[in-house]
């Protein structure tokens, strides 16, 4: 797709979204890390450190650092809400020209930071990290990756990048169209996605997590490939109609053979083995009983998503929010 770009100023305060989830062993490689990058930006930084409710000392580390940076800003949620929505916590409070997601466990470089501003000068609103490697990962993980990604694209949006995670930068405005959309069920790439805004990848090598352990185990990713699909897809309603005509259409078949086959023997009398028994019934009971159950569930899922909806419950609750300059912000915020 071609877009009509307006080239842009590099921007005045960039926000850099970070969330975090017992990642205490990570933290000290991260610090070290960002204030050596931070010191290449020519403009205005804000790191926004979002706790998703860590177990460990992750909120210590942060505060720690929030105490001797005035550029770092602790956003804690009282209970783990997961990545998704620590990340919309994050991005509900950044107040960047342009804004930046990456994961704390280092594997997006945040020197790929500096070509995504770039893309931003150029007019793009989403310059996106695409891997075009994933070192320290085991054959398994990079194939359901490789898997995941593709069934996302049939099944989420057409336009939603292969091989890209939530490491990208946006601009304002695509931030400010993000933050209209406040469903529970969140896909935040499938969001920008279908957002519709200039968008252009950023390649770059995947480095090995720096310590510690994945957060994006493959029952995690599973969970995140039936939310994206459930919540922005019709697809799986009408793969169980498409499943019930099939399953519909072969017991109708097996019926007609069976009348077929008693026609012979009852009718014509054709020297043939008859055996009317139960294994075509119990075989067509199950087919059509099971074709009705996955219906069912799908159907199940979707309604589920509606009662969720319809309940009008904050995304996330805010324990409280830390910055060297202005100290705790809030206690018990909902957003």
């Amino acid at each position: 797709m071609k877009y009509y770009l307006q080239p842009r100023k590099f921007p005045s305060l960039l926000s850099i979204i970070i969330p975090c989830y017992n990642e205490e062993l990570v933290i000290p490689h991260l610090r070290n890390r960002m204030t050596h990058f931070l010191k290449k930006l020519s403009s205005r930084v804000e790191v926004i450190l979002v706790n998703d409710g860590s177990s460990d000392n992750t909120i210590f580390s942060l505060a720690q650092w929030a105490e001797s940076d005035g550029r770092i800003k602790v956003v804690s949620l009282a209970r783990n809400f997961g990545h998704q929505i620590a990340v919309t916590a994050g991005m509900d409070t950044a107040k960047g020209d342009a804004i930046v997601i990456m994961d704390a466990d280092l594997q997006d470089p945040p020197e790929v930071i500096l070509e995504m501003l770039e893309k931003y000068k150029e007019g793009y609103d989403v310059a996106y990290g695409q891997r075009i490697a994933r070192s320290g990962e085991s054959f398994f993980k990079k194939f359901t990756a490789w898997a995941f990604y593709r069934l996302m694209k049939i099944l989420v949006h057409r336009d939603l990048p292969l091989d890209s995670g939530d490491f990208r930068l946006i601009s304002r405005r695509c931030l400010d169209a993000l933050n209209t959309l406040r469903e529970n069920h969140r896909f935040l790439r499938g969001m920008n996605a279908w957002i519709g805004f200039p968008q252009t990848p950023v390649y770059y090598n995947r480095d090995p997590r720096i310590a510690g352990e994945t957060k994006y185990p493959i029952k995690k990713m599973l969970k995140l490939a039936m939310n994206a699909a459930v919540s922005f897809s019709p697809l799986p309603l009408r793969f169980s109609l498409a499943l019930g005509i099939v399953v519909a259409m072969l017991g109708f078949s097996v019926g007609i053979y069976a009348l077929f086959r008693a026609f012979q023997h009852f009718i014509l009398q054709l020297p043939i083995v008859y055996n009317p028994g139960w294994a075509t019934i119990v075989t067509l009971i199950c087919l059509i009983g099971g074709s009705i159950l996955i219906s069912i569930g799908i159907l199940g899922e979707y309604v589920a998503r509606i009662f969720e909806e319809s309940k009008g419950r904050p995304l996330y609750v805010i324990e409280f929010m830390k910055t060297k300059s202005e100290g705790y912000l809030s206690d018990g915020k909902l957003k």
